[in-house]
C-alpha cells in the first residue's frame, strides 16, 4: 500500500491511498501523522487501520501532482519536532565517490587511507549483524527540522553562500515516536538528500555544513518492509532537455549496513525518543551526478524514481538571494 497526502479545493490536507489499483481518499484521516499516532495508540497496523476507515472518492494523483496539490506525505503540526537526518556510507558503491572526494597524501606523496574507506570499510565488516546483535555504528548526519523539508514539486532552495547544490537519490524511513517514547516506523519513501559536495570536498570536516540544506521526500510512503533489491533511477532535466540519468541501487541486497542496525543508532539517543515526534531518516546513496562532473544550475529539475514507490519525486532548483546577518546584543 502507498499512501501521501494532497491539498482539496479548501487547502484542507486529506490523506490518500492506493494499493495496486485507484487511489482514493481514506475516510476521517485528517493527515499521515495523525493516522501514524491512531495506530501507535491503539497497537493496530497502519494497513489494517486504513482499511478498517474505509475510503471514500477517487483522485487522480498524478494530475493533482501536476497542479502543485501534493503536499509532503508526513508533516507534524510544530516543524520542529520534525526531524530531517542521515546516513552516509552505507551501500556498496558508495566509497569510491567519497574516497576520491577525501583522498589525502601522506609527506612522501603516497596516498593514506581517508576517513570515508576507513568507514565503509567499518561498515562492511560490522554492518549487518546477527538478529538481535549490535553491529558497527555508520556515519550520521543532521539536516534540519521541519522548517528544511521541501514538498514534492516545490523548489529545492540553495543558499546563496553555497559551493554546489547536488542531489542524492535515496530511500528514507519514515518514523514517529509513541507517546511511550518507542519509535514505530510508518514505512518508507523516496528522498533527495539535497548537499553541497564541493564544500564537503574541501574537508571532511565540513560534512555538517554541506549537510545543512533542504530535503524534499515523497510522493508516496511504501507501507511495509523495504524491497530487498531496488533499482531506481536519477536524473536531471534543464531546459526540458535531459542532461544527466543514472541508475541507483538501494535496499539491503546493495547496503553494507541493515536497515534495523541504522535505525537502532539512530534511536538509541533518547533525544530522538521523545514522544510525538516525526523522524524522516535517509540511508544513503552511491550515485551522485556530482561524481560526473555535472554541475547544477538555476531551474535544473531534479528527477528520482523506483518502481515500488509510486510517483517519482521532482524538485526545480532556485537560489536564495543573499542575505547578512547581524547579531544584536540584548
Amino acid at each position: 500500500m502507498l499512501i501521501s497526502q494532497i491539498l482539496d479545493d479548501a487547502e484542507t490536507i486529506r490523506v490518500v491511498a492506493r494499493n495496486g489499483g485507484k487511489t482514493r481518499i481514506i475516510n476521517g484521516a485528517r493527515s499521515v501523522y495523525s493516522l501514524a499516532m491512531e495506530a501507535a495508540r491503539t497497537g493496530t497496523g497502519l494497513e489494517a487501520l486504513i482499511e478498517r476507515k474505509g475510503y471514500g472518492e477517487t483522485v487522480d494523483l498524478d494530475a493533482i501532482y501536476k497542479k502543485g496539490r501534493l503536499v509532503s506525505p508526513i508533516n507534524h503540526p510544530d516543524p520542529a519536532h520534525l526531524h530531517l537526518t542521515g546516513t552516509g556510507l552505507t551501500h556498496l558503491g558508495s566509497a569510491a565517490t567519497r574516497d576520491s572526494m577525501h583522498k589525502k597524501l601522506n609527506t612522501d606523496g603516497e596516498e593514506q587511507l581517508t576517513d570515508s574507506m576507513k568507514m565503509f570499510r567499518m561498515g562492511l565488516e560490522g554492518g549487518k549483524p546477527a538478529k538481535g546483535q549490535m553491529g558497527v555504528q555508520p556515519e550520521w548526519f543532521y539536516k534540519g527540522n521541519g522548517t528544511m523539508a521541501v514538498a514534492p514539486g516545490a523548489a529545492l532552495m540553495s543558499p546563496a553562500f553555497a559551493q554546489d547544490a547536488g542531489e542524492e537519490p535515496e530511500i528514507a524511513g519514515i518514523y514517529v515516536i509513541g507517546d511511550d517514547g518507542a519509535p514505530f516506523r510508518v514505512g518508507f519513501t523516496l528522498s533527495n538528500e539535497f548537499s553541497d559536495h564541493v564544500t564537503e570536498r574541501v574537508n571532511y570536516l565540513f560534512l555538517a555544513h554541506s549537510k545543512l540544506r533542504n530535503a524534499s521526500f515523497g510522493p508516496e510512503i511504501l507501507i511495509g518492509d523495504l524491497p530487498s533489491d531496488i533499482k531506481g533511477s536519477s536524473r536531471i532535466l534543464r531546459d526540458g532537455k535531459l542532461l544527466w540519468e543514472k541508475p541507483f541501487l538501494s535496499g539491503e541486497a546493495n547496503m553494507s549496513h541493515t536497515i534495523a542496525n541504522l535505525e537502532h543508532h539512530h534511536f538509541k539517543y533518547s533525544a530522538f525518543r521523545q514522544p510525538g515526534d516525526v523522524h524522516v531518516h535517509m540511508f544513503g546513496t552511491a550515485t551522485l551526478s556530482f561524481a560526473d562532473g555535472i554541475r547544477t544550475q538555476a531551474g535544473d529539475v531534479f528527477e528520482i524514481e523506483a518502481g515500488d514507490f509510486g510517483l517519482p519525486l521532482r524538485n526545480p532548483l532556485e537560489i536564495e538571494k543573499p542575505v547578512k546577518v547581524a547579531v544584536k546584543a540584548l
